[in-house]
């Protein structure tokens, strides 16, 4: 794993000082769009050193004052974009009620796959994708040693299945690289990031934020519900598409491994946790919430960005690629 490709000032600062050894000396916050690629792909970068790291950097970077000092400037950039650009409130029943309703007719990037998509949009959705699957759970787990009695108990069994239920061949990361293997495409960890642009990326870092920070715990809880209610149906869309497109089933089967789980988990997440977590602590009410519409916000610029480039015949990549036929 190396070090991302800077896209502006600030990713440049990040990449630049992690390329030496921490000195102690301050590191500059240059402004930036709170959703642009600069600023994403730096807190990403920043991010990930409390995931995997990079080959040749210093581990003594992830705890290093200076260091952390530009993060926290870049998350309240980023955090306070979020908070100004969702509608709020403490409306938990209308939250979690609006996440199971399905509109028909559907207008999705899994309704435009399932029925129009190419083999070629397929590819590059599983790039996008790649950002978040390849450590699929992982930001999660930060919320545990957060939680306790029965909103931890319940939050911990849905982990267990996301990591395979202690198979490592049937962990959904696992499963997703060999979605990738199947497609003909590279299953090395964050093998796409360079060509991958802001709306994927910012969704990991919102969970990454969320998790790292005992004070957004709701907001994390909140974003796990949302993810786990609404991933089954589009789940099963997506089967369908990849059997349409004759993919290998290998593509399939990390789906189809969605669709019956996710509609487990939605009944935990649900009654379980978040039944449990406002018992406990009914002051979360709104982080909850704040998740659940940061979740769909930046959701919604991902899709917009996926079917307005495809819709111009043009690559939702930064780059376009060239992808492999489809192996039956």
């Amino acid at each position: 794993m190396h070090l991302p490709s800077p896209r502006g000032p600030l990713s440049e600062q990040v990449v630049a000082a992690l390329s030496g050894d921490p000195d102690g000396r301050p590191i500059a916050f240059t402004a930036a769009d709170p959703y642009g690629e600069d600023l994403t792909i730096a807190l990403h970068t920043l991010y990930e050193l409390h995931y995997r790291g990079f080959d040749g950097v210093n581990p003594e970077w992830e705890w290093d004052p200076e260091l952390l000092r530009l993060r926290a400037q870049a998350e309240r950039v980023f955090l306070d974009a979020l908070r100004s650009d969702v509608d709020g409130g403490d409306d938990l029943d209308a939250e979690l009620g609006a996440l199971l309703v399905e509109h028909v007719p559907g207008n999705g990037v899994s309704h435009h796959l399932r029925d129009h998509g190419t083999w070629e949009q397929m590819c590059e959705y599983f790039a996008h994708r790649s950002v978040y699957h390849h450590k699929e759970a992982d930001p999660h787990a930060w919320v545990i040693p957060r939680l306790h009695g029965r909103a931890k108990a319940a939050l911990v069994a849905v982990e267990f299945d996301e990591f395979g239920g202690g198979k490592a061949d049937r962990m959904h990361s696992r499963l997703y690289a060999d979605l990738l293997d199947g497609a003909g495409m590279s299953s090395e960890y964050l093998h796409y990031l360079d060509d991958v642009p802001a709306p994927a990326i910012a969704i990991v870092n919102m969970m990454s934020l969320f998790g790292l920070h005992r004070s957004l715990r709701g907001a994390l809880v909140g974003h796990f519900a949302a993810a786990e209610i609404t991933t089954a149906p589009s789940a099963q869309r997506m089967a369908q598409a990849l059997t349409r497109l004759e993919a290998d089933p290998r593509c399939a089967e990390f789906f189809t491994e969605h669709i019956e789980a996710d509609a487990v988990h939605e009944q935990i997440m649900r009654n379980d946790v978040i039944g449990s977590l406002l018992e406990q602590e009914p002051g979360l009410r709104a982080d909850v919430v704040f998740g659940i519409q940061a979740t769909e916000h930046l959701e919604s610029r991902l899709a917009n960005h996926l079917l307005s480039a495809w819709s111009a015949d043009e690559s939702s990549l930064r780059t376009r690629l060239r992808w492999p036929a489809p192996q039956h």
